[in-house]
């Protein structure tokens, strides 16, 4: 075990986690407060306060572990879910689609401002590699959270987007998946269907975008 390393690793990603997590979880709770549901409020899990959603075991425990079971190769965390009472939304069918949407969008903004740092990090000519692996570190990690989320399977946002979208009755067949959906989707990741099928395509185009977004800037810098 390459201890010095894994510290070198840990004090990277820690920040870019922390913050990727924390407004993942506040953008849900924003959200549903913004559509009528006070729960995630009333439980003071509406605020960026870190601790509020770290979960000791899926933020913590769970990702320490498959560092060292798989040699860095294999990474999977969770934080504390906000709770959304979808039935006090105003509208919970079209409401729900938003309030889940909040979390992967929030990770994509995160991801577009890490780039920005990059760039600008580069244009003040600032090379020490601990910031610029930070900020490589703050894109992946929140690309990687936007794009896994938006997975179309419940209980992960993107299955409860789809819930959102689809009639009724197609609807209530998806949801019934949930209980069951976590163990599928780790199913479908540890057979690398995940990996292949939905993450590398997507976070392809992720980038594509964030580079698109920022041609202008690097244009004037250039």
């Amino acid at each position: 075990m390459d201890i010095p390393n894994l510290i070198q690793t840990v004090s990277i990603y820690a920040l870019p986690v922390l913050f990727a997590i924390t407004v993942h979880e506040a953008a849900h709770g924003y959200a549903a407060r913004h559509f009528g549901d006070n729960t995630a409020y009333m439980l003071g899990r509406v605020t960026l306060n870190p601790l509020k959603h770290i979960d000791p075991i899926g933020t913590i425990a769970m990702p320490l572990l498959l560092y060292f079971a798989t040699s860095g190769a294999f990474l999977f965390g969770y934080a504390k879910p906000v709770p959304v009472n979808f039935g006090q939304l105003r509208n919970p069918k079209r409401d729900m689609i938003w309030v889940a949407l909040a979390g992967p969008a929030s990770n994509f903004a995160q991801a577009l401002l890490w780039a920005l740092a990059l760039v600008l990090l580069a244009a003040l000519g600032v090379q020490e590699p601990f910031f610029v692996k930070m900020a490589q570190a703050g894109i992946l990690v929140n690309l990687v959270m936007w794009a896994f989320n938006l997975f179309p399977l419940p209980p992960l946002d993107g299955g409860r987007i789809l819930v959102g979208l689809l009639p009724h009755r197609q609807a209530e067949m998806v949801s019934r998946i949930e209980p069951w959906g976590f163990f599928v989707v780790m199913a479908l990741v540890i057979a690398g269907v995940v990996g292949t099928l939905w993450l590398r395509p997507l976070m392809t185009l992720g980038y594509a975008v964030i580079n698109l977004l920022l041609t202008p800037l690097l244009s004037l810098l250039g």
